[in-house]
C-alpha cells in the first residue's frame, strides 16, 4: 500500500501536471476532435494501426513499414483537426515519458 504522504503528494503533482499548457492543449484538441465522431473513429484506428505496427515489427522491416503507412495515411495527416490533436498527443506523451525518466533516475531505479 502506498504511504499516505506520497500518496498525497502524488495527487498535488497530477494537479500541478493537469494546469500544464501542454495537457491544456491536449484536452483542448481531444475536445475538439471528439466533436467529430467519425474522424475521431478514424484518428483511434490510425493510433491503434500505428502502435501494431511499431510494436509487432522487427527492427530491420520497421523503417520500411513505417515509411509506408506514413504514405498511407499522409493525406489523412493533412486535416489541421487530426493534425493538431496528433501533435498535442506527442507533446503529452513525451511529458509523461520525460517524468517517468526522471522518476526513475532520482529515485535510481534499475
Amino acid at each position: 500500500m502506498i504511504d499516505q504522504v506520497v500518496f498525497e503528494a502524488t495527487g498535488k503533482f497530477v494537479e500541478e501536471i493537469k494546469k500544464s499548457n501542454t495537457v491544456i492543449e491536449y484536452n483542448l484538441q481531444k475536445e475538439k476532435m471528439k466533436r467529430n465522431p467519425d474522424l475521431f473513429a478514424r484518428v483511434k484506428e490510425y493510433r491503434q494501426m500505428n502502435f501494431a505496427l511499431q510494436s509487432g515489427t522487427q527492427a530491420e522491416e520497421l523503417l520500411d513499414k513505417l515509411d509506408a503507412f506514413e504514405k498511407e495515411y499522409e493525406k489523412f495527416r493533412e486535416d489541421p483537426l487530426v493534425d493538431d490533436f496528433l501533435r498535442a498527443e506527442l507533446a503529452f506523451c513525451r511529458m509523461i515519458q520525460e517524468i517517468n525518466s526522471q522518476l526513475m533516475t532520482e529515485l535510481d531505479f534499475e
